[in-house]
Formats: structure tokens, C-alpha cells, sequence
């Protein structure tokens, strides 16, 4: 008897349908094709241990499982439900009528338990927008698809539970997790380990960068000897950047589901990521990789919030170097001999690094580096890679007055009250353009919505000439000067506006002394 039973594989963060089709006949044997990796293969002594331990037999015959279509090459634990549940079926052991009605996965225990499995969000969205009834998926990994709508989504413990959902006999409202949204006992707690702009003191001048930053999704460089805040102004970014909205949290979502990292029993992720990777991380750490089984990287898992990369001038040149086209294209493709995958990566960079060897160029008299070291250090940077950082900021080591705390600092929630009023104007902007914030423009974009008048434009030939800034620098400007103009309120690109983004590009300047 022929029987199929229908799962998934994902594909980047989309999921493609692999059924699985068991076929009893006379004979004797155990046979698994279909292109499966060892993970599949060993899922044949899994699956029948469990089945045992749940009360079934192993019918002694023939029995063939295939894993169509049969030139996709599949892998992972998530295989087992679908083989076990195929094998009861065939057998005629249970009547299972709604076999084909659900795409199910999920990793057997010896003990006929279920256990999770990564990219229950891209297998949720493939049986709703194939039209399946719904899926069955491990309970812990159908929590995260808890906000979805449009197929109803069984949490499973054991192999019991998803029994009980094939028969279509019994009643299983109790196995359903659609529309529990947030309402959730395992909600997700609010991060306690976000620093507050009020706590950080002094620095004025990089905070105002940074609210610009958060407020148009910009990039930044952060240059400063020891001690002067570069770490904790980049990790108080998080508590200025908007939440996101509904279509960015299931994007991000989805890559952290791929990952594994999505088993977080709250639905959809409303946070920004904050990613901080460290300098010494391998190149498949940062962009993502693998062999058979390609998993998106550090970039990746920060889209839609920041990537921070201290101590940048200290990473090896081929990781920083690796950024250009995330950086200008919002995207990874990761390609292999026999696979090809894209992960979306927009993600805002927020680079720290010291101004020197020694790091302390610009604290009275402690630097000892000579100006040939200082420069040489700085220049590990690319020209490239600097032209897509947006905002330069550099910080000074912090005032005893200001350390003391003599005047009150600003809170974040202020400055988040600013953030979010300029991405609401550029929301209204993009609608319709798929992208959320004036850094993502293209040329095109740019050209429209960053015109400026003759006084402005004599301003910047100005500029261009005498600092030399390159095509992509001067792109990168106007859109800095249109978010500062968000801030404002401001329908058009005042001089005002362009002149503080021009201060922004510091190591752009000739005359820069290092």
C-alpha cells in the first residue's frame, strides 16, 4: 500500500514541498532514497524504535520510503514524524484519513516524544499559501507561528498527538496553537541589558549622530581612544530604533526560525536584533555558510537592527572587505557547487574602532604612535567600505565635569520619540517601494526625493571639490541631510541639512589630520 505524506525543506528563508511516500509490499527490507543526507538516514533507526515504543509493529516486508522529488537533496532530523506516520498508514496499523491534508515535521525521541525543529515559519507560510489545511509541527516549534493566520497550526508532544489530528475522531482543540498570539503564558521578556542614553554621559555630539543614524537606518563609524563610550553608545542604539512593524518582524523572524534560534515560545519577534559578533569571527560566522545545509550568518540575523563591529580595524581585512556588497545591496547570496542561497541582510553597521595602534591619538599627550602609524592604522579601513559608511563620528575622551554628572543627560525614550516620528514620514515615503528608511534608496529614489535648490547645489560642488568625495559619498550624504530633515519636520533639503551631514564624513576630508 502507497502512502504520502507531505513535509518540507527550506530553501533560504522559503520552504519547498518534499512528500514523503511509503509503499509496503512482499518482500523484506528497509530502504530510504530520495538524495537524504546521514541525518535522514539515521532517522530509519529512530523512527522504528519509536514506533515500537509507542505500541507499533514493524510490518516484515518490503517497505520503501521515498523523499520526492528525489534530485533535492534533503537534510535533517525533521523527517522522522512524516516517515513514521507514513509507515502506521501503509501498514493499515491506524486509519489516518487526513494524512494528506497537513504538512508535518518534527524529530522523533526513542520514547515516540517530539522534538523541535528549525524553519517552522517558512513551513507555516508554505502549507498556507499551497492551501493545505494546516501543519503539524513540534509544540515548541509551533509557537512560533502562533501570529499567523490563514491554516491552523497543530503543537504536537509525541507521536500520539499527531495521531490523534490524522484520524480526524476526536476533538484536538487542545493540540491547536493558532491565534494564542501574544497572549501567551511564555511571552517573551523585555531585554534588561539595553543601556539607557541618560546613563552614558558627555559625548553629546556622537549621540546626535546616532539619533540621525537610528532615524534614517544609516551606517556609522565610531573613532575614540579607551574608555570613551564607543561600546555602550552602540549598545544603547537598541533603546532609540522604532519597534518593527509587522512585515519586517516576520522577515526576521523567518531567519532566525531557518537558524534555529527561533524556538523562543513567543511568536514573532518585535525587538531589533542586536548582533555583536567578535572581530576574530570566521568568514561563514559573519556571512553565512555551510556545505549542504547553508545557514544565514551574523549579517543575516541583524537585519533589521544593527550589526555592531567593534574593534573594526583589528578584523581581517577579507571579513571587513566581505561587507561591500551586503552593505550596498541589503542581501547575501551564498553559493555553492550543486546550491545557491540568498538571506536578506539589511542591517544597520555601527563600527567601533580605536584612532591608533596604541589607541589613545587624541587624549592629551598619551598617544606615542608616529603619524605614519596612525595613518597606516585608519587605512586598513577600505575607501570602498568607508564610502558606505554614512556617519563618522568622532569621540573625545569624556570631560571630568561631565563624568561627575552635573548636568542631566537626555533619556532615551525622547530620542526614541524623535527616531520614531522621522521613520513614520518615511514609511508614509516608501509606501509601496519596499524598503522602510531613506538608506535603502536607490539612485533613483534618491534623486527624487533628495532634490535640493541652486544654493544648495553650489554648496555641495563646494564640497565635492574641495574634499574629493567620491559619486557613492555624495549619495550617501543626501540622504544623511533628507533624514536630518526628517528630524526638522522639514518637507525640503535646506543648506542647513546638508551642511550637518557634510560634517559627518570626516575621513573624507583631505586635510584630515591623522
Amino acid at each position: 500500500m502507497l502512502t504520502t505524506v507531505p513535509s518540507a525543506k527550506c530553501i533560504g528563508i522559503k520552504a519547498v514541498q518534499v512528500n514523503v511516500e511509503v509503499n509496503i509490499s512482499s518482500g523484506i527490507g528497509l530502504h530510504l532514497v530520495g538524495l537524504a543526507d546521514a541525518a535522514v538516514r539515521e532517522s530509519l533507526l529512530r523512527t522504528v524504535t519509536a514506533l515500537q515504543s509507542a505500541g507499533f509493529r514493524i510490518p516484515g516486508k518490503k517497505i520503501v520510503i521515498n523523499l520526492a522529488p528525489a534530485d533535492m537533496h534533503k537534510n535533517g532530523s525533521g523527517y522522522d514524524l512524516p516517515i513514521a506516520l507514513g509507515i502506521i498508514a501503509a501498514s493499515g496499523q491506524k486509519a489516518l484519513p487526513e494524512t494528506g491534508r497537513y504538512i508535518i515535521m518534527g524529530e522523533l525521541g526513542l520514547d515516540a516524544s517530539v522534538r523541535d525543529i528549525p524553519g517552522a515559519l517558512p513551513i507555516v507560510e508554505l502549507a498556507r499559501d499551497t492551501g493545505c489545511a494546516g501543519c503539524i509541527l513540534p509544540y515548541g516549534s509551533a509557537l512560533e507561528a502562533v501570529e499567523y493566520s490563514g491554516c491552523r497550526i497543530f503543537g504536537v508532544r509525541n507521536l500520539d498527538d499527531a495521531i490523534r489530528v490524522l484520524s480526524g475522531n476526536g476533538d484536538c482543540m487542545d493540540l491547536s496553537v493558532s491565534g494564542i498570539g501574544m497572549t501567551h503564558r511564555d511571552a517573551a521578556p523585555e531585554r534588561s541589558d539595553i543601556m539607557d542614553f541618560a546613563d552614558i554621559f558627555g559625548q553629546s555630539g556622537a549621540k546626535r549622530g546616532l539619533e540621525i543614524a537610528a532615524a534614517g537606518g544609516h551606517n556609522v563609524l565610531l573613532i575614540g581612544p579607551p574608555g570613551s563610550g564607543k561600546s555602550s553608545l552602540a549598545k544603547a542604539m537598541s533603546a532609540i530604533l522604532p519597534p518593527m512593524s509587522t512585515e519586517e518582524a516576520i522577515e526576521t523572524s523567518k531567519i532566525y526560525s531557518v537558524a534555529g534560534k527561533g524556538s523562543l515560545r513567543h511568536g514573532l519577534m518585535r525587538q531589533r536584533p542586536f548582533r555583536a559578533p567578535h572581530y576574530s569571527s570566521s568568514m561563514p560566522a559573519i556571512i553565512g555558510g555551510g556545505s549542504d545545509n547553508i545557514l544565514p550568518g551574523e549579517i543575516s540575523l541583524a537585519h533589521n537592527g544593527i550589526l555592531f563591529a567593534d574593534e573594526f580595524c583589528e578584523a581581517p581585512k577579507k571579513i571587513t572587505e566581505a561587507l561591500r556588497g551586503p552593505l550596498e545591496d541589503r542581501k547575501v547570496t551564498i553559493s555553492r557547487l550543486k546550491s545557491k542561497v540568498e538571506y536578506p541582510a539589511s542591517f544597520m553597521l555601527v563600527a567601533a574602532t580605536n584612532p591608533c595602534p596604541c589607541g589613545y591619538y587624541g587624549d592629551g599627550d598619551r598617544c606615542r604612535c608616529t603619524p605614519g602609524k596612525r595613518a597606516a592604522y585608519l587605512s586598513r579601513l577600505s575607501g570602498p567600505i568607508m564610502d558606505r559608511i554614512d556617519i563618522h563620528l568622532w569621540l573625545n575622551p569624556v570631560r571630568a565635569e561631565d563624568l561627575t554628572g552635573r548636568e542631566k543627560e537626555e533619556p532615551s525614550s525622547a530620542v526614541a520619540a524623535r527616531v520614531l516620528k522621522a521613520r513614520r514620514i518615511q514609511e508614509a515615503r516608501f509606501a509601496g517601494e519596499g524598503i522602510h528608511t531613506n538608506a535603502e534608496m536607490n539612485g533613483k529614489l534618491a534623486g527624487y526625493y533628495c532634490r535640493t535648490g541652486r544654493e544648495c547645489m553650489k554648496f555641495l560642488e563646494r564640497l565635492i571639490d574641495g574634499e574629493g568625495l567620491s559619486a557613492r559619498a555624495y549619495d550617501r550624504m543626501l540622504r544623511v541631510a533628507r533624514t536630518i530633515a526628517d528630524l526638522d519636520g522639514a518637507e525640503e533639503i535646506s543648506l542647513k541639512h546638508l551642511s550637518e551631514a557634510s560634517r559627518y564624513r570626516i575621513l573624507d576630508k583631505k586635510d584630515l589630520m591623522i
